[in-house]
């Protein structure tokens, strides 16, 4: 998942498999890489400074200057194969993460709000892979997918207590070539959706319909973000994992990051408060 840095005014993004945040200067193309310990899942900028990593055992605050990690708190010490996956900030500053079964793909997954150090509250239960959270620009709604049931859900989402209400399906990918996996807003309160294993980001309508695709020359679509001064760019995240020599070979570009101009704007992600 990639994260535009308005305060930093880079890219940042992360390897999950080989963990490493890592944080890209369009200005003048340095790229600086933040080695971690274990699998990352997400991250967050803290109005405090620094990130909050959402990895394999826990919550983590990091310090990008001097590089140091503190263990914030574990939402699930007693389910040690879980881990923390994909990760967001509602318009009111509250970090959500999605668990999930890192070896055997079981449902054991919850989908978690965290307000402050151990003030957590769950969710969604039951959850294999969560992704695809994302807020509307006014923040009344949230997105949120279990990517292997195919489809993208929206809730009402209530600002002020933090509440997700009413779940129904916004968009059913049954017949779409791949499955859901990060997404982003646009101004217009559209969303783009990464679709994994389709080579493709697409753009749906408030109404689930499908508006714009962007296709790429790699199947491992992951994630993306809108960054720039003017967040109008595009930031598109794929994955080299999963593919054999032959899909290698055939897609040199897998694991890169890309970034495509769009004619929309994106919406600025609201810092962890506190």
């Amino acid at each position: 998942m990639p994260i535009w840095s308005d305060r930093d005014q880079r890219l940042y993004w992360i390897d999950v498999r080989a963990p490493a945040l890592y944080a890209y200067d369009p200005a003048n193309g340095d790229v600086q890489t933040h080695t971690m310990r274990e699998n990352i899942g997400s991250f967050c900028e803290r109005e405090a400074g620094g990130m909050l990593l959402a990895m394999k055992s826990g919550l983590y605050l990091y310090d990008t200057q001097s590089r140091a990690t503190e263990l914030w708190f574990d939402p699930e010490p007693t389910l040690p194969n879980n881990r923390l996956n994909d990760g967001k900030c509602d318009r009111q500053g509250r970090f959500w993460v999605g668990s999930m079964n890192d070896g055997d793909r079981l449902p054991t997954g919850t989908l978690y709000s965290i307000e402050q150090k151990g003030k957590c509250r769950s969710f969604v239960n039951g959850i294999t892979i969560p992704n695809s959270l994302a807020f509307s620009p006014d923040g009344s709604l949230m997105y949120f997918a279990d990517t292997p049931t195919k489809k993208i859900m929206v809730y009402d989402f209530d600002p002020d207590d933090g509440v997700p209400s009413n779940p129904r399906v916004f968009r059913d990918m049954h017949d779409h070539p791949g499955r859901p996996d990060g997404s982003t807003v646009d101004v217009d309160g559209c969303l783009w959706n990464a679709e994994v294993h389709a080579s493709r980001v697409v753009r749906y309508t408030p109404r689930g319909e499908i508006d714009q695709i962007i296709e790429l020359p790699v199947s491992g679509v992951t994630s993306c973000a809108f960054g720039g001064p003017r967040l109008d760019t595009l930031y598109i995240t794929t994955a080299r994992q999963g593919l054999t020599s032959e899909q290698l070979g055939n897609q040199p570009l897998a694991g890169a990051l890309f970034a495509a101009l769009t004619g929309t704007t994106g919406v600025a992600e609201t810092l962890l408060r506190g």
